[in-house]
């Protein structure tokens, strides 16, 4: 994935895990009107209020005190195109000439609830699409010679707006050739390649075909609310359920996760622990072709979107499901299985806290230590608020794993793995922390009125009290940074990796159909009925089908316990390594819309510890092992390279020339593999042939685990007061 899509990927929040899992029901669209060949997607009565609903919120109680006027509607109207169009190779000039009318009304529009101009710009979008697949399809038979130095500028972003179909047409003919080539060059014969990639085509007009009001809107209300901050967020039904999902590691349904293949659903994982894998029946590979609910009749699901697939597994526990299945390795015209299983909670364990033990030596002295990786701050409030004691969340499964590191294990430290932890729960990020810290406050918070809550530990004790470490890197955010931060002020460990992401702000989930006159919802729902006696008697079952999806609201900010905002700057390690992540493409500080950096009052707080008598001799063998570290070395002409091609927005379609490029970029690849390889005692692999898991090795860790020897090493030049008694290291 290039950055730019991984960027998009970071502000959409979360990960999107396409399992039995998702999707919260809501009213289907409506046919839509066909236009040249399209269909012409039109936005609906609940989407024109939830923008009305949407502007309002952000006007009274964002954080930022934005009020939505010409110059945010300017702003919208950029991001929209540039999130339909980024790299220019569907609009035309005068498309965008024409669009300009809009760019000063969005915001009357809005708050009005007209959504005719996006839609409007969406639909011309799709007419534009459909022109170019239809093209590209015609172009795939044609003879090409790969012999040419001709080439394909894939990244039309800088360039100014086509001025006519025959620009783009020639664009992507060079794409239809580009394709080719690859094709190619994975040594495929050329009929094959037209066969693969006419169906690649056709996939994508087919699936293009199936967007709804649903996307559009999700796409248009991504553009009003990044102008605002980069961390507001309104999610339609589907999305609401995929980020609450996502904060519970949980769902109920039958626990596989699928994807879509050349119009068919594929199971590409079974989850451990729910039904799918007690009870045996179905594996990897297996296509599903039919849904029941209970004893219903099957519902073909053959060319369905892959999330309207899931609503139809996804179920409440207890109840029943039945599958028509055609078996791994078996043809589509293979007489289907029949599957039949019932519903579960499914709980996400792969997505949850994992420990593991690691032996390092410093200076002639063994040390074990305890890794607890954590992938996000979640935790289940559904089943906590239903009284469920063994509700799942980040705070309780840690607490289990330091009780197995401590009486099982035996480890002499443990460290806390945060890299690639975009954050989640305030609430878990205050109870981790009260995990190594007896009491006191974690973090600060200031709102919209600039009124400062302290919120602190307020559970007795400690669960680990010996030596602790934290690593972080680019992609550690929010929760993440209240927990390194306040484990850095308190001196209660040592912060390890590169420069934090920066997210400094507070979002609170609203569920916009518990703002909205219960009179609106019924009118929406267009089952009021009257009678001159009894008045407005509305059907109950209608009314609570209106989802009008949920909005993350950035409400207030976050202030370290020692008074520095996270805002912006994120958390500064005390031990820094070069970042795997470019710090100029990803972070707070690179987004334009993000809120400053800024400094509150100290909170009474009492360090445990004074490290700086040892962080000297930490970064200063850190920093000597890194200079001389292979690993490292090769990470920074990684970095070095990663810029030159994020440079770069063509490619060539000569044959011989990409090929011999890729043999060179793949024997430099092996040859640094194989170095590496020696390093470690194991043995050189041959061109093709795969590293097994087992192979890997996480330099990042690795230097991680040293610099907590090294502080182990140094363990009397300081002690610790977590209360009474005082440790000594």
């Amino acid at each position: 994935m290039d950055f730019k899509s991984f960027k998009q990927m970071l502000k959409r929040v979360f990960f999107i895990i396409f399992t039995a899992a998702v999707i919260a029901c809501h009213a289907a669209p409506k046919p839509q009107p066909i236009v040249d060949g399209v269909t012409n997607v039109m936005p609906d009565q609940q989407q024109q209020l939830v923008i009305k609903e949407v502007v309002n919120l952000i006007e009274s109680y964002n954080y930022k005190k934005v009020q939505v006027n010409d110059s945010i509607s300017s702003l919208i109207l950029d991001k929209y195109i540039k999130a339909l169009d980024q790299g220019k190779n569907y609009f035309l000039a005068s498309d965008i000439k024409e669009f300009e009318k809009y760019r000063t009304t969005l915001d009357d529009d809005f708050k009005n609830g007209d959504l005719s101009g996006p839609f409007y710009i969406y639909n011309v979008y799709a007419k534009r699409l459909n022109e170019y697949f239809t093209y590209s399809l015609a172009q795939i038979k044609n003879k090409y010679d790969f012999n040419q130095n001709d080439t394909y500028v894939y990244d039309r972003e800088k360039l100014p707006w086509a001025a006519s179909g025959t620009i783009l047409n020639d664009t992507w003919k060079k794409r239809v050739k580009y394709e080719l080539v690859n094709l190619n060059l994975a040594g495929s014969a050329e009929s094959k390649n037209v066969e693969t990639l006419t169906k690649r085509y056709q996939n994508l007009k087919s699936q293009t075909a199936k967007t709804n009001n649903q996307d559009v809107f999700q796409i248009l209300m991504d553009a009003f609310t990044e102008s605002i901050d980069p961390h507001t967020n309104y999610f339609v039904p589907t999305r609401a359920t995929e980020f609450n999902e996502e904060m519970s590691r949980s769902f109920e349904g039958i626990g596989a996760r699928l994807q879509l293949e050349n119009e068919v659903v594929k199971i590409t994982e079974i989850i451990p622990g729910g039904p799918a894998f007690k009870s045996k029946q179905l594996t990897a590979g297996d296509r599903i072709i039919a849904v029941a609910q209970g004893n219903d009749d099957f519902v073909d699901i053959v060319g369905w979107r892959l999330d309207l697939t899931v609503t139809k597994i996804k179920g409440a526990k207890g109840t029943k499901v039945r599958l028509k299945v055609i078996p791994v390795g078996k043809e589509m015209s293979s007489k289907p299985v029949i599957v039949e299983m019932m519903r579960e909670k499914v709980i996400l364990e792969d997505q949850s806290a994992k420990k593991k033990v690691k032996t390092i030596n410093s200076n002639g002295k063994s040390y074990k230590v305890g890794v607890i990786s954590l992938p996000a701050f979640y935790a289940d409030f559904k089943a906590a608020n239903a009284g469920d004691k063994n509700y799942k969340s980040t705070t309780r499964d840690v607490r289990k794993l330091i009780d197995s590191l401590k009486t099982i294990d035996k480890v002499d430290a443990i460290v806390m793995d945060l890299r690639g932890n975009g954050g989640g729960s305030l609430v878990e990020a205050i109870s981790l922390t009260g995990l190594f810290i007896d009491r006191g406050p974690v973090v600060q918070v200031k709102d919209l009125r600039g009124k400062i809550e302290v919120d602190e530990d307020e559970t007795a004790g400690v669960a680990w009290d010996g030596p602790f470490g934290v690593m972080v890197d680019r992609l550690s955010a929010s929760a993440s940074e209240i927990f390194a931060g306040a484990i850095q002020d308190y001196g209660r460990g040592i912060i390890m990796g590169s420069q934090t992401y920066g997210k400094g702000t507070v979002q609170s989930s609203i569920d916009l159909n518990k703002l909205v006159n219960p009179g609106m919802l019924q009118k929406i729902a267009g089952l009021v009925t009257r009678d001159k006696t009894l008045g407005t008697s509305p059907t109950s079952t209608a009314v609570a089908d209106i989802n009008l999806g949920q909005i993350n609201l950035t409400m207030a900010k976050f202030y370290r316990v020692a008074g520095s905002s996270t805002q912006h700057k994120g958390v500064m390690p005390d031990v820094v390594f070069p970042s795997v992540y470019p710090m100029d493409k990803i972070g707070e500080d690179t987004e334009p819309s993000a809120l400053p950096w800024d400094v509150i009052p100290r909170s009474n707080f009492t360090s445990v510890a004074n490290l700086s008598p040892v962080k000297a001799g930490l970064i200063k063998n850190s920093e000597q092992r890194i200079s001389n570290s292979l690993d490292f070395k090769y990470l920074k002409q990684d970095i070095a390279d990663l810029k030159k091609r994020d440079a770069e927005v063509s490619v060539p379609l000569n044959e011989v020339k990409l090929k011999a490029e890729r043999d060179a970029q793949e024997a430099k690849s092996l040859a640094r593999q194989n170095e590496l390889r020696a390093l470690r005692g194991l043995p050189a692999i041959k061109k093709g042939e795969k590293v097994t898991k087992q192979d890997s090795f996480d330099f990042i860790e690795d230097e991680s685990l040293k610099v907590m020897g090294d502080f182990m090493q140094q363990s009397g030049n300081y002690v610790m007061n977590l209360g009474s008694p005082v440790q000594k290291f």
